[in-house]
């Protein structure tokens, strides 16, 4: 097995067991692209899930709704804190009740389109992950939400 050399932080927040390829998406949901220094690492070799991806995030802890946010993409990503270079606090990606002011509604006529509401959608089915509005009762599956 070839070792990878993936450099440690001092302080901030490791994303890790993120599907392959999907590390992008992961910087794009939370809008990271302007946050400091990013590590990224993509198509690792991983025991629990044959391919991973790993963000490193100097600086920055991520909040409960930012890792609701993960939850639509990578539901088995694994939060690290990292403080004074010591792994301080692990956590598993867990799915919400409900998802509230995350994701968009794409049904036009939903009320949530139309007027100034936050959205709420609650989970249908957990595997697939698969979500229905509140209001509409639109359903719509992870792969296919527009996030706010």
């Amino acid at each position: 097995m070839k070792a990878y050399k993936v450099f440690a932080i001092n302080e901030g927040t490791v994303i890790d067991h993120i599907p392959s390829t999907k590390a992008l998406k992961v910087i794009d949901i939370l809008g990271l692209e302007n946050e400091g220094i990013l590590t990224i690492g993509i198509g690792f070799s991983s025991e629990k899930m044959d391919k991973k991806d790993i963000i490193k995030i100097e600086n920055k802890y991520l909040k409960k709704e930012e890792t609701d946010k993960i939850s639509l993409i990578a539901p088995n990503a694994t939060i690290n804190i990292i403080k004074n270079g010591e792994l301080k606090e692990k956590r598993k990606i867990e799915l919400p009740e409900e998802y509230i002011n995350i994701v968009k509604c794409r049904n036009p006529n939903c009320i949530t389109s139309v007027k100034d509401i936050k959205t709420k959608f609650k989970i249908v089915s957990r595997s697939p992950l698969i979500l229905r509005c509140l209001y509409c009762e639109r359903v719509i599956k992870a792969g296919e939400v527009e996030i706010l």
